[in-house]
């Protein structure tokens, strides 16, 4: 096994022992943090029934859920920095599981839209955050396994989630359900039990030097801080990785200067708008063409076994030698892909029933890992936080369109459009991008040269003059 690589933590991860309980307690509560809020569209349409109000009013609960849970990125990452991930990821499955109980009293869907919506989605937000930030702490060389194990919580939780909620809902209706699921999501706070902090006496620590040759002190070591997990532990890369990032990071606006960044925001911007509604109405639209509620609840499952293989799958085609150095080409790709899938989904399902719903999941799942959620985390807070607006009005809009027009299709045609859309722009932005960056490549080795001639001619010339005074 190679060493590892030398980094700003101040210490050598163990990269093992109890690092593996770490990581099931990852497993779980990131699991829990991704597949509950599309797990809860199984009771949208007895909840919208039982309060009688549209579709794009009961689209609010997913919308202010999935906006909170990123919106709380910046929030999570300064509480984990002073408190520690353990505190956080226990304070989070408390809020979550006490949310819904809280809920299952609920009178008036504004009750919901509190509750599952702001509370449970800062909640799932203070589980994930510190999730991704330990394994970090834990392994350096074994990082990438450790990760991949972690992350497999999102496609298991939610193949189990979505039957089993059905169930739920079949033998105690939705409000004893969501009494049930606020007591099983509580497992995240034995989750944040197993994240204890790196026990700083068994671990090979290095110090850190300065510039001027003295040993500098690390500010997340035992001797300047009272909470060793607590500090600057976590790499520059991670930090980039971060969902909102540091608070330094909130007001960090250089990157809207940086030419690649605007086009990327763009596009994300854009497609935002049709991602998580066809997710979100899928049960529903499945129980609205008089399928069975398990056989709609199963179509969601469907996106989580796809998705499980999947994974791995298009990773390693991501980061073969011809892909990789245009990676940016095959994220757009993604994209329109994924909005080619949307369009198609009314057309199987009245053409093939149930079975064209089942082939819409498996297409869909193959390459909507790639443009998921977990794939636009950027480098400042201040971006996660605009990313928020579509996140937050995409399936209420799309709600609007099926109170509209009394029919899914037109809400699929929509999101689908909103995505080929700006997977197409996406391409051919990127293709003048790289282009652009081609010729300024040459414009930068030509001056090089240029002054490496200069200089040299400069200096041919001195010795002319120094030989004839001689």
């Amino acid at each position: 096994m190679p060493p590892a690589a030398t980094t700003n933590l101040g210490y050598t991860p163990p990269d093992g022992g109890w690092g593996w309980a770490v990581v099931f307690g990852a497993f779980i509560s990131i699991g829990f943090s991704y597949a509950f809020p599309k797990s809860l569209t199984i009771y949208f349409k007895e909840i919208q029934m039982y309060f009688s109000v549209s579709y794009s009013e009961i689209a609010w609960v997913s919308s202010i859920m999935l906006a909170s849970m990123y919106a709380g990125g910046p929030v999570s990452s300064i509480l984990v920095n002073r408190y520690g991930c353990r505190t956080v990821v226990i304070i989070g499955g408390l809020m979550v599981g006490a949310s819904m109980v809280a809920a299952s009293f609920g009178t008036t869907i504004i009750h919901l839209y509190l509750l599952v919506g702001v509370i449970g989605g800062f909640g799932l937000s203070f589980n994930l955050q510190p999730s991704l930030t330990i394994i970090g702490k834990y392994f350096q060389v074994k990082r990438p396994m450790a990760n991949g194990l972690a992350m497999a919580g999102s496609p298991v939780f939610l193949s189990t989630l979505a039957p089993l909620n059905q169930f739920l809902f079949d033998n105690f209706g939705w409000r004893g359900a969501f009494m049930i699921l606020g007591a099983i999501v509580m497992n995240c706070c034995v989750a944040g039990a197993l994240m204890r902090p790196v026990n700083m006496k068994t671990v090979q620590k290095h110090p850190v030097t300065a510039s001027n040759g003295t040993t500098a002190k690390k500010s997340g070591s035992t001797e300047n801080n009272a909470n060793p997990e607590a500090g600057d532990l976590i790499t520059e890369t991670e930090q980039k990785q971060k969902i909102g990032g540091c608070a330094d990071k909130l007001m960090d606006l250089s990157l809207f200067k940086h030419r690649g960044f605007i086009i990327y925001l763009i596009g994300n911007v854009v497609m935002f708008f049709g991602f998580f509604a066809p997710v979100v109405f899928l049960p529903s639209y499945a129980k609205g063409i008089g399928i069975d509620n398990y056989q709609a609840a199963f179509l969601l499952s469907i996106f989580a076994f796809v998705d499980m293989f999947a994974r791995p799958g298009t990773g390693l085609i991501a980061n073969t030698k011809w892909i990789r150095p245009r990676i940016q080409y095959f994220f757009s790709f993604s994209v329109a892909y994924n909005g080619v899938c949307h369009l198609l989904c009314p057309f199987l399902a009245v053409y093939l029933g149930y079975t064209g719903l089942v082939v819409y999941a498996v297409f869909f799942g193959v390459l909507m890992d790639l443009v998921g959620a977990q794939r636009f985390s950027s480098a400042v807070g201040l971006v996660t936080i605009l990313e928020c607006g579509p996140v937050l009005l995409g399936p209420p809009i799309s709600g609007f369109l099926v109170d509209v027009f009394d029919d899914y299709k037109y809400m699929y045609w929509a999101c689908g459009a909103m995505m080929l859309a700006p997977g197409i722009f996406l391409f051919i932005m990127n293709y003048f991008n790289y282009k652009q960056l081609d010729q300024e490549t040459w414009v930068q080795i030509l001056f090089q040269i240029s002054q490496l001639l200069s200089q040299t001619f400069r200096i041919k010339n001195s010795d002319i003059f120094y030989l004839k005074d001689k």
